[in-house]
């Protein structure tokens, strides 16, 4: 695929109907020859939309007008190139939980929860937030009126068909694998996880910052390494007691395809369950059942076993498994 054609499928797939400010920019960027040829400077994994631009909101650039970003990022090109080169999309989107709930929850209890591709480790802690799947609200015990009051993390999906839980599981350990792992008390490293947040989603600042305060009050233990490198010595460190839980979301297409292989084999061997969350072309499965609309899914599977359509936030989920 192309870069122009990457940029197309983003604002076509992903940006349209949720985020009115990246679609006009993606298909704006996709014809603009002078932004592609500089994209085209940078290693394939580093032309992202998201990293693009989320780099240029982090620099204070401007993402609601096409022409202004054109000539924000043209005249800024080798600030903008510098960031892109060291960072990567780390968007730690807690409302991911949500479509992980309905399984996490149905495994045997207590849980070891291991993040692959962990950012800031938001996602470890599924049992401190409330969830609403259209009328069935669930939490961990406080009233739901006084969790939003508080500013707790209520996390909403839109769930078709889903064996919904009585209640959110029981962690006791929570470890988190990452190249570069997000400090979440570090406000630095939280501005570029707001920078990652699309221009119109207030209601994910706010997520941001309350899982945030929830992560901060209890920082999870977060190891820098290798997928397949460094996933066995930290699997060994949770409880033996407990029921492993290796997971990842929408992590796996930044992996070249070998170690996205190698890590596949490596996951499958470990004692207790792995669940993964990520696009059907980055982690094919046979026979899966035509997703719900044209906008792009992932797969949610256990153990290897597909179960849901999932959108990329935690927003919606559409079970078939």
């Amino acid at each position: 695929m192309t870069i122009a054609e990457t940029y197309v499928e983003f604002g076509v797939r992903e940006a349209r109907g949720v985020s009115p400010a990246y679609e006009r920019l993606s298909l704006a960027v996709a014809r603009d020859d002078e932004v592609i040829e500089l994209l085209g400077t940078l290693p394939p994994a580093k032309r992202q939309p998201n990293l693009l631009f989320g780099v240029v909101r982090l620099l204070g650039g401007p993402v609601d007008d096409p022409a202004a970003f054109h000539g924000y990022v043209v005249q800024n090109w080798p600030a903008i190139e510098a960031q892109m080169r060291a960072r990567a999309t780390q968007t730690n989107e807690a409302g991911r939980c949500a479509v992980l709930l309905p399984v996490l929850a149905a495994l045997p209890q207590p849980l070891a929860l291991l993040e692959v591709g962990a950012s800031a480790g938001l996602c470890l802690y599924p049992d401190r937030y409330a969830y609403r799947y259209g009328d069935r609200v669930l939490g961990t015990g406080e009233p739901l009126l006084e969790r939003e009051a508080t500013g707790a993390p209520l996390l909403e999906c839109e769930a078709t068909g889903v064996p919904l839980p009585v209640g959110v599981p029981e962690v006791v350990w929570r470890g988190g694998l990452d190249l570069n792992p997000l400090d979440v008390t570090d406000p630095a490293d939280v501005g570029w996880l707001d920078s990652l947040i699309w221009p119109e989603h207030t209601h994910r600042r706010a997520r941001l910052r309350a899982a945030a305060a929830v992560a901060s009050a209890e920082p999870p233990l977060l190891v820098r390494g290798d997928l397949v490198d460094d996933l066995p010595a930290l699997a060994a460190r949770a409880p033996a007691d407990a029921t492993l839980v290796v997971f990842h979301t929408s992590v796996l297409y930044q992996v070249p395809v070998p170690r996205r292989e190698a890590f596949v084999e490596l996951v499958r061997d470990l004692p207790g369950h792995w669940i993964a969350n990520e696009a059907p072309d980055v982690l094919p499965y046979d026979h899966l059942p035509q997703p719900p609309g044209e906008a792009l899914h992932n797969v949610l599977a256990l153990d290897g076993k597909p179960l849901a359509w999932t959108r990329g936030h935690g927003q919606a989920m559409t079970w078939f498994g």
